[in-house]
């Protein structure tokens, strides 16, 4: 084994391990967030078994209520804010 390619494997070899380091120590700062968010999962499933809330998706406690839109009403333009400058005609800046 040359020298050269001792040397490219010591490299390689630290190269790895700082590697390998950087990638413990973002988990082990991320650890305190993951056992929160599994401890609100584990909440969250025990209190949907017990009681069923409504979803956040807008739908109603009573049966054939309609959904609330959260977009602002009649005003919604899915196709967004320009659409709706064309609808009242041009504008004086074009």
């Amino acid at each position: 084994m040359k020298w050269d390619d001792l040397t490219l494997v010591i490299l390689a070899v630290f190269g790895c391990f700082t590697l390998l380091l950087t990638q413990i120590s973002e988990v082990l700062s991320k650890l305190p967030q993951i056992i929160r968010a599994w401890r609100q999962v584990r909440r969250e499933l025990s209190n949907g078994i017990e009681s069923n809330p409504p979803s956040a998706l807008g739908s109603s406690s009573r049966p054939g209520a309609p959904a609330v839109d959260s977009c602002g009403g009649e005003n919604h333009n899915p196709e967004g804010p320009e659409a709706r400058r064309e609808e009242h005609g041009p504008s004086q800046n074009d």
